[in-house]
């Protein structure tokens, strides 16, 4: 980081006094009147402390870290939740399509982002275009790069409208656009591999909608062969018996666009035990009310807090912000709903913006007004440095009328 400030020639006595010499640290003292060279650094910082200009340098570091730790969050691609890697993007009203890698599947598609385009599943919540209007992108590029058709799941109500949505696309393409379009009905399970099915839980937007849990199958020998033995037990399996019963594990729950009433209904038990709840939080604050929410058909932050009892989730993942909120503001109310449950509680705030932007940091840099030093003159040039902050080595440099300030030597 460097700054550099105009200083009159004529102003810097008060800053760096001249009366006492500066004595390169490889040249001893001549004699004993002068002072040593850390006598003259500390008595030019404390000058510099008296002057105003080190309380204006912290702000700006702080000001730094802040925007460094804004863009390292905005960067991020994801997120490491329960063994899985959760990417994507949720913004309010603009696009939502929240991918999971290990189960080649992806909640919702808005605008088809690149990396969903490998994911062999889609599941579509519902009709609106911010959820669904990449499908038809999603069929073709996948047709584009020889993979096989895709296996998409729609709500039943939608599926005519769905499918007259890929006869236009392939009507205004001439292309073939080849897919598996599946109706799946809540409380229906659709075998996804021999370990992992998928089912549908009922949840209330303003057009017809579904969340989807998916879960993991594992088979487990029934009571009442637990005594025998291998040989007897094998036997039994070879004669057609049925030895094993199968249990079913709820492991990713996404509710997609609803009010906070799915959280309320029993038969959504599953959604608040899985694993991972991937679930909508579009207002955070008092700006919008929760009747605001409802009447929308959406879920505020407040009644997930409400209703956060019921949260038996060993994680939840917070999507489809407003995009009227910066990521600070995302970051404070998770910070609010964590003291109240036990299952760590993570943000997807890829896409959203910070209010420590370059734009706010250069307004706050051209804003800072230094206090105005003694005359100097033009052709003396001197530098100090010191410790500012613990690990962090602050520089200044006057001369030819400009003081440079640099943290670590390092500039933006």
């Amino acid at each position: 980081m460097q700054l550099s400030l105009p200083i009159s020639p004529s102003k810097l006595h008060t800053i760096f006094p001249f009366h006492h010499p500066i004595i390169s640290p490889s040249k001893p003292p001549l004699t004993s009147h002068f002072h040593s060279p850390h006598q003259t650094h500390l008595t030019a910082v404390n000058s510099l402390k008296s002057a105003g200009y080190l309380s204006s340098i912290g702000r700006a570091i702080d000001e730094e870290e802040e925007y460094r730790k804004a863009r390292a969050a905005v960067t991020r691609k994801g997120v490491d939740l329960e063994g899985y890697s959760i990417e994507g993007l949720s913004i309010g009203g603009h696009e939502t399509c929240i991918i999971i890698p290990e189960l080649k599947c992806a909640f919702d598609i808005g605008r088809c982002p690149s990396r969903a385009i490998q994911q062999n599943f889609v599941f579509i919540t519902h009709g609106h275009l911010d959820h669904i209007g990449g499908l038809p992108m999603y069929v073709a590029s996948r047709g584009l790069y020889n993979l096989k058709p895709p296996t998409i799941f729609v709500p039943p109500s939608i599926k005519d409208d769905v499918e007259k949505l890929f006869d236009i696309h392939r009507s205004l393409g001439n292309v073939e656009l080849n897919v598996d379009l599946v109706a799946l009905d809540v409380g229906e399970t659709y075998e996804l591999r021999n370990d992992i099915v998928v089912r549908p839980f009922k949840t209330h937007h303003v057009v017809p909608s579904q969340g989807y849990i998916i879960y993991s199958v594992r088979k487990k020998l029934k009571k009442q062969y637990l005594h025998l033995k291998g040989k007897q037990i094998e036997k039994l399996k070879k004669s057609g018996v049925e030895i094993t019963d199968i249990i079913l594990s709820p492991e990713v729950a996404f509710t997609g666009d609803t009010t906070s009433e799915y959280m309320l209904n029993p038969r959504n038990a599953d959604a608040l035990r899985a694993k991972i709840l991937i679930t909508e939080a579009t207002f955070l604050d008092e700006a919008c009310s929760i009747d605001h929410a409802q009447q929308h058909g959406h879920t505020h932050l407040f009644e997930i807090i409400e209703h956060a009892q019921w949260i038996r989730n060993k994680a939840v993942l917070l999507t489809h912000f407003s995009s009227r909120y910066h990521i600070e503001d995302i970051r404070q109310a998770v910070l609010k709903l964590q003291s109240k449950v036990s299952a760590k509680v993570v943000p997807l705030t890829e896409g959203f913006k910070s209010m420590y932007t370059y734009q706010h940091l250069v307004k706050s840099r051209e804003a800072f007004v230094p206090p105005k030093p003694k005359e100097f003159d033009k052709a003396t040039a001197i530098g100090i440095s010191f410790e500012a902050v613990k690990g962090m080595k602050v520089s200044l440099n006057i001369g030819s009328g400009l003081l440079r300030l640099s943290v670590n030597g390092a500039t933006p």
